[in-house]
């Protein structure tokens, strides 16, 4: 068997260590070098974390920039929580050890409603994008036996569409995102309407990041169901073209390519599947010399999100060619 970086056109390892990120470099060494490294807590030190610590309200959620078009009803502040604990758990390994996650992660489930979902970031609607994106990084950041993560998960499984896959509720009954956001009554799912291959990708990150939902048969046959749908346009308004495939981010926040391969390695899915082993060969045929990949990064404005996105990229084939 090849070592994973002979399957890509350039070797960006080096690049990854020289960069001067010393998160970057960390993560290099550990995921991809597989060398043993100091504690995790080393980053949490850093002074780009400890910038974003500062921010910090007392609540333990970060504010979000105020503009002229946003919703009434829309917890911002929540949105913006998500986005900075996946900034720490991401790129600096925060974990509960520490007291701004606990901060932060007491705030966020103060907005986990009676069913388990977290309410707000959609007005009063489900969320089966955002809810299961905050499981994961919740997880990640050691709530993994929160009986609150728990009951997230009861409440994804009770949602799904008929077909096994999810879907956002209020997209199944034709709503706008503005009348459903403006509506008070809380819409239920048609489930007999086809899943989402975005919504169901995220939700996967949230089993994916669970040593024991991650070998549920529900996650499995939910895998399969996106498999089935890379590169094609999602069957409902957001995200649809086939175009975000390709349209990446770091922290992962919506679905792309590698947001959705990764997952899929933990759910036990490998390249014998021909459509596992296209998507790395796509992601392959977007390297350039420098070693990092010609993808549309979607947002962020840090300078080195281009290699975070190889980092992630050559965490896969890492992983694949296991």
């Amino acid at each position: 068997m090849s070592v994973w970086h002979e399957e890509l056109k350039v070797n960006p390892v080096s690049n990854l260590l020289s960069l001067g990120n010393e998160a970057i470099k960390y993560f290099t060494l550990r995921d991809l070098l597989g060398k043993k490294v100091e504690s995790i807590e080393m980053l949490w030190e850093l002074p780009q974390a400890n910038k974003i610590l500062k921010k910090q309200e007392d609540n333990g959620s970060w504010k979000y920039p105020t503009g002229p078009n946003q919703m009434d009803h829309v917890d911002y502040n929540q949105y913006q929580t998500y986005l900075i604990l996946g900034e720490l758990v991401e790129k600096y390994g925060f974990n509960k050890e520490h007291k701004s996650i606990q901060k932060a992660a007491e705030y966020i489930f103060k907005s986990q409603s009676e069913e388990g979902d977290f309410r707000g970031i959609y007005a009063n609607q489900y969320s089966t994008t955002y809810s299961p994106a905050i499981m994961e990084l919740l997880i990640k950041a050691g709530y993994n036996n929160d009986p609150r993560i728990l009951k997230g998960f009861d409440w994804l499984l009770s949602i799904r569409q008929n077909d096994g896959g999810w879907a956002l509720p209020f997209r199944t009954m034709g709503f706008n995102i503005g009348d459903a956001f403006n509506n008070k009554e809380l819409i239920q799912p048609d489930k007999s309407k086809p899943f989402s291959h975005l919504v169901t990708a995220m939700v996967l990150r949230a089993f994916a990041a669970h040593s024991k939902y991650r070998k549920s048969d529900h996650a499995k046959k939910a895998g399969q169901l996106l498999i089935s749908c890379f590169f094609t346009n999602d069957k409902y308004p957001d995200r649809k073209s086939k175009n975000f495939w390709e349209r990446v981010s770091f922290p992962f926040l919506y679905t792309d390519i590698i947001s959705a391969l990764d997952p899929l390695y933990f759910l036990g899915f490998n390249t014998q599947n021909p459509k596992i082993k296209g998507g790395l060969e796509f992601l392959k045929n977007k390297q350039n010399e420098n070693g990092n990949f010609n993808l549309k990064i979607t947002r962020g404005s840090d300078k080195d999100l281009p290699y975070w996105i190889s980092l992630a990229v050559c965490r896969l084939f890492k992983r694949y060619s296991s």
